[in-house]
Order: structure tokens, then C-alpha cells, then sequence
């Protein structure tokens, strides 16, 4: 607005302007805090006609010591009924001025404009969630894919075909460092033995592996049976995301010796 009396603050969406500065243009003779103590009397109400806003200021002899000034931050309607009740020619002027920054504030076109304004910045806002979002679900889509396919097919896989999957999702990973990482974090038998390489029982009990019995005839007519832990499809899921780091990683399991 042009010829401006006194700043007009648009905060909120919103003109309001600082009671202190109103005091002042005014020329009220009356300390501000009194004066406006008074002012309150007439059935203003604090959050709807005005807000308190504190500040720290200079103490009168210039020291850096703060303290702390209590402001307020009037809407329009309260500033004009103030004017009035003032009974001064200043008064009459300011509440004029502020009868015209109305009319001018609810003009269509300022309707309009504050719509739009309101609806770009809402825009703005859906088109970042959706962005999160968007980048979210790419990220997580191997993830997803692979979780999702695993989890609906019931085939166990090697250990070594495990690692092949590890590294196709970026790890570095062989048949060899991945039977020692199981060794190692407790979850196949490291003790040399029969039963080397074989999982753990808080391994089983989670059931990432399954264990293939093979029967084999020698020449000489025995039978032996060979053991070989295969990893299930939970499994799987449980160790793609333990190396990818997926924030519902599951917790480390506690070696346990057989």
C-alpha cells in the first residue's frame, strides 16, 4: 500500500501490526504497557485480536545486559478500533488507513492472489513428498523385487549361490568370505568336526537353513549320506538385507556352538 503509516506484517496470511509502533505513531503520552492494559479493557482477546511477542532489548544506560519487552502483534480490526477509540485527529487518520488496507486486502484480486499463492506452495510441497517418495520406492526397489520373489518361491539355494546374490547387489562377496562371515557371526558350526560347516541350532531355529541329506552307494556296497546346508527363502531375504543395510535389519544372531 502506498503512503505507508506503519508497517503492516503479513505473517500467517495475515496483516497485523506491532502495538509498540502503533503506541508511538499515535503519540500516546501513556507508558504502553498501561495504555495497552486499558486498550484490553474494550474485549480484545489475546490469540484472536492479538498475539504477545517478546523481545530483548538494551537496558535504558546503554549496557549489553537483555531484557526482555513485551510486544504485541494486532490484527487490522483490533488496530482500527483502537484508532477510534483514540478521539484524536491522528487517530482518525490511522483508522482510515486502515479502513483502506482492508477494502484493499479483500479485494478479489487479492483473494485470488492469496488462493493461488496458497495453492502453488501446497503444490509445491505434494510434488517434494512425492518426490521423497518417488526416490524412496527406486531405491528400494531391488530390494523389494527380490524379497517379494524370494519370499514366494519355496527353493533353498547354496551358500555359494547366496553369495552370487550378495554381489549382484552391489556387495563384494565370494563362496569362500561368505562361508567364513556365517562361521564367524555364529550362524554354521566352525568347530572341525563332522558337523563343520553344518548351522547352527539358533541358526535352524530361525530357519535360514535347511540341511540336504544325499544318499551315496560306494563301490564296495555302503551307503554314506552327505549333508549339505542350503539357505531357505527366508533365509535369503533375512541375509540380502543383514549386507545391504535395510532399516529393518535384523539383529545379529549370537553364535552358538553345537
Amino acid at each position: 500500500m502506498n503512503n505507508e503509516l506503519i508497517k503492516v506484517t503479513y505473517d500467517n496470511n495475515r496483516p497485523t501490526v506491532l502495538g509498540r509502533e502503533l503506541h508511538e505513531r499515535l503519540e500516546i503520552a501513556t507508558p504502553y504497557s498501561k495504555w495497552f492494559a486499558r486498550m484490553c479493557e474494550y474485549g480484545f482477546t489475546e490469540n484472536v485480536d492479538f498475539a504477545t511477542v517478546d523481545k530483548n532489548v538494551l537496558r535504558a544506560d546503554g549496557t549489553e545486559m537483555p531484557q526482555t519487552q513485551h510486544d504485541h502483534q494486532l490484527t487490522i480490526e483490533m488496530a482500527k478500533e483502537i484508532c477510534m477509540i483514540q478521539r484524536s485527529e491522528i487517530g482518525k487518520k490511522f483508522r482510515q488507513y486502515f479502513i483502506d488496507l482492508e477494502k484493499q486486502w479483500n479485494t478479489p484480486e487479492a483473494v485470488m492472489a492469496r488462493a493461488l499463492q496458497y495453492a502453488n506452495h501446497q503444490l509445491a510441497a505434494i510434488t517434494q513428498q512425492n518426490k521423497t517418495l518417488t526416490d524412496k520406492i527406486e531405491a528400494d526397489k531391488p530390494k523389494v523385487l527380490f524379497a517379494d520373489s524370494v519370499t514366494a518361491s519355496q527353493t533353498s539355494i547354496l551358500i555359494g549361490e547366496l553369495a552370487k546374490l550378495i554381489k549382484q547387489n552391489g556387495i563384494e562377496m565370494g563362496q569362500k568370505r561368505m562361508f567364513a562371515y556365517l562361521r564367524e557371526n555364529g550362524y554354521l558350526i566352525k568347530r572341525k568336526g563332522t558337523d563343520y560347516n553344518m548351522p547352527t541350532q539358533k541358526a535352524m531355529e530361525l530357519e535360514l537353513f535347511e540341511i540336504k541329506e544325499t544318499s551315496i552307494t560306494h563301490s564296495d556296497g555302503h551307503i554314506s549320506v552327505s549333508k549339505t546346508p542350503k539357505v531357505t527363502g527366508k533365509g535369503q531375504v533375512y541375509f540380502i538385507n543383514k549386507f545391504i543395510g535395510t532399516k529393518d535389519e535384523p539383529q545379529q544372531t549370537e553364535e552358538v556352538m553345537a
